[in-house]
């Protein structure tokens, strides 16, 4: 199947920096995340487990520049701080959800493509691209 071009652009720059956005490690699941309703700060590093303070806080000013979140502030003590997708950020969850889907769809074939690689380059070591080897991808 070929791939839909739908312009003769020949900078990918603008394209490439929003999709090394949406494609940072947290956005995506804060994107998930909040597809499924407004969360409080402390819910949402709840359940997304493993982030940061720091991170999350960055992944979240940056999708709230980049207009796919809105952050509420309810004055109370202590303040109470709420996150939630935008129109735009809503609309990511398309294709988000559909990555997600292909992934595991294709975890096996992925994992074993990977063991092949290994085997036949041994000296290939994991990680070396700057990303980390993920071999399993959980399912939700």
């Amino acid at each position: 199947m070929k791939p839909v071009h739908h312009s003769e652009h020949t900078d990918c720059r603008p394209v490439g920096e929003i999709l090394h956005q949406i494609g940072g490690k947290w956005t995506m699941l804060v994107i998930t995340q909040l597809g499924r309703g407004s969360l409080r700060f402390s819910e949402l590093k709840r359940q997304i487990g493993g982030v940061s303070q720091k991170v999350l806080t960055a992944t979240l000013r940056e999708l709230e520049m980049d207009g796919f979140v809105t952050r509420t502030v309810t004055p109370s003590i202590p303040p109470r701080v709420d996150y939630e997708l935008t129109d735009l950020g809503r609309s990511l969850l398309v294709p988000v959800e559909a990555l997600g889907v292909w992934a595991i769809e294709k975890q096996d074939e992925i994992t074993a493509a990977r063991r092949r690689y290994l085997e036949e380059h041994p000296d290939a070591a994991p990680g070396r691209s700057g990303h980390a080897p993920v071999l399993r991808i959980a399912a939700e």
